[in-house]
């Protein structure tokens, strides 16, 4: 059983923003003094270069509610937010990113909506943004295409840092590779349905520039919701997908097959003019979508194979159980 021993936890990823931690943390302890809060600030220093740790470990000199990682290298956003969620303590599990466009005065009501309107997982949408067109035009197709293919129709923007969680759903989910994008979508298919959406302010970037290419975050980003896609509705039962299409494509393969045995009959029997089987480009057609169906057959054979003996799964999210035993 975890004991929860504050009210909420700050979890900021960042990479190379040692301008704007000093500001960041003096505007959180600002926000969170005035409003009566306990918390915690746990700063995940994802392989900075520059001088991010150093002012982490003076920021934890000063106060013992500011707690770091430290990577040895560069791993990405979803590996830094992993290690965070771990170390969280809090009731409510607050995201920001660390270059000053999120603001900390936005978690008082994250903070109500969650504890107050019962919601799971609140999202920020940053309705006026101060990005670059190579940023804002990828992520509003994107968002729109998520919207779609996770069935979550209320979120205008999953990608944004800004988030609240309750302490439950941060220690139930996995985030991994760059699946950050779609904590949301995470969130629903371990079990955690009432998903919010807050309008936050977005601040112009003070320090620096963004870290993020707008095009391989376009790409990347619908590689990662297709897998997710794919593992959500086939993860523990492949065969479904695998042995459907191939069960589908061998008989379409072995019917134009027979068909076209079955005109060379024909024109045998009627004495009309034919050429050898092999002559045909149907023929080859149909043999490549018999051994295509097969091969997709089979993978959905080992695939069933590896889910079955997969050490998770069991492993099911119960949110509460009445026995009589434990009394």
């Amino acid at each position: 059983i975890i004991n929860h021993k504050m009210d909420i936890s700050v979890v900021v990823p960042l990479y190379n923003e040692e301008e704007s931690l000093p500001e960041l943390y003096a505007w959180i302890e600002r926000v969170m003094k005035a409003n009566g809060f306990s918390y915690e600030v746990i700063f995940v220093n994802d392989g900075s270069t520059d001088r991010s740790w150093q002012i982490i470990e003076e920021l934890s000199r000063k106060s013992d509610t500011v707690h770091g990682i430290k990577f040895r290298r560069n791993y990405g956003k979803s590996p830094a937010l992993y290690c965070g969620f771990e170390k969280a303590q809090g009731d409510v599990v607050i995201t920001m990113d660390a270059d000053l466009q999120d603001s900390p005065d936005e978690i008082p009501e994250l903070y109500r909506m969650i504890t107050e309107d019962g919601y799971d997982l609140v999202s920020g949408w940053k309705k006026k943004r101060y990005d670059p067109l190579s940023k804002t035009i990828p992520t509003k197709i994107f968002n729109a295409t998520a919207r779609k293919v996770s069935g979550i129709k209320n979120l205008h923007d999953f990608n944004c840092g800004l988030k609240a969680y309750k302490m439950d759903v941060v220690k139930n989910i996995e985030v991994y590779g760059e699946m950050h994008r779609y904590i949301p979508y995470l969130a629903k298919n371990a079990g955690f349905k009432k998903i919010g959406e807050k309008v936050v302010q977005h601040q112009a970037r003070k320090f620096g520039k963004t870290k993020f290419g707008g095009l391989n975050r376009f790409f990347n980003g619908y590689l990662d919701l297709i897998s997710l896609w794919f593992l959500s509705a086939f993860g523990v039962k492949p065969m479904h997908f695998f042995g459907l299409l191939g069960s589908l494509m061998f008989v379409i393969g072995f019917f134009a097959a027979v068909a076209v045995g079955a005109y060379k009959l024909y024109a045998l029997w009627h004495d009309m003019p034919y050429r050898l089987v092999t002559d045909s480009p149907y023929f080859f057609i149909a043999l490549t979508m018999m051994i295509l169906g097969t091969l997709l057959f089979l993978s959905g054979f080992l695939g069933e194979l590896i889910s079955r003996n997969a050490p998770g799964r069991n492993h099911y999210n119960i949110e509460k159980d009445i026995d009589d035993r434990l009394a």
